[in-house]
């Protein structure tokens, strides 16, 4: 049923007028992958690890939670669905927000601020879980996707305008998806090992830390078309 509804909508939204340009010049690549690593080798690489304090904080502020406050804090199950949920809220306005705003101030900017406060914000998040009340607890995961999505709100447009227009969907796509594999999926196991290892949330905001580095250092090398011409083609 869900993959009906999902294929109607996709159905009735129309091309972007950038891909409508190539369609119509006739531009498309008949083997866009090939292509793309061809192309845009650095541009792929940096897309992935500009995502990993996006990405791996992300899995442990919903994931890993869970298996840490119900069998480490002994909080409430219900607790922190409920935390989860505010947080989603939250997120229904900080992402656009932050997708305004980096309109303003630029898309590259914003998410080194986002990555930036991510690599503080795991020290402020396992600081106020670990005195093990049910206010800050609640406070902390109600706060947490805040920095994910100050860089979440630009990230589509940042990745996506890294890429000529041809080879955008691509990219992007490959780029999005590495980050997913290498540093979301792991994020909880990595934590679960950390704590295992040293008995303290410590370590694993130091993990935060060292992926908004990583961030950090890879998105300032990534090119900035805020307010620029993305229709235009930009082989790497």
């Amino acid at each position: 049923m869900l993959v009906g509804v999902g294929l109607w909508i996709r159905l009735g939204i129309l091309e972007t007028p950038v891909f409508q340009k190539v369609l119509d010049e006739d531009k498309v690549e008949k083997a866009p992958i090939v292509e793309v690593f061809k192309k845009h080798p650095r541009e792929i690489v940096l897309s992935a690890l500009a995502r990993m304090a996006e990405q791996a904080p992300f899995y442990i502020f919903t994931a890993f939670i869970f298996a840490y406050g119900v069998t480490v804090l002994h909080a409430s199950r219900d607790l922190l669905l409920a935390g989860i949920l505010a947080a989603v809220c939250l997120s229904a306005i900080t992402i656009p927000l932050s997708g305004y705003i980096s309109d303003r101030i630029g898309r590259k900017k914003m998410y080194i601020i986002g990555a930036a406060t991510m690599g503080v914000f795991g020290f402020i998040y396992f600081g106020m879980i670990d005195t093990g009340s049910s206010v800050l607890i609640f406070i902390a995961m109600v706060l947490s996707l805040i920095p994910h999505d100050m860089q979440y709100g630009p990230q589509a447009a940042l990745i996506a305008e890294s890429f000529t227009p041809r080879l955008r969907y691509s990219g992007a796509s490959i780029g999005y998806q590495l980050a997913s594999i290498t540093a979301g999926g792991p994020a909880p196991l990595i934590a679960t090992a950390l704590f295992a290892a040293y008995k303290s949330g410590t370590p694993i905001a130091i993990y935060i830390l060292v992926t908004a580095i990583i961030s950090i250092v890879a998105t300032s090398f990534l090119k900035d078309y805020t307010g620029q011409d993305v229709s235009a083609e930009y082989d790497g």
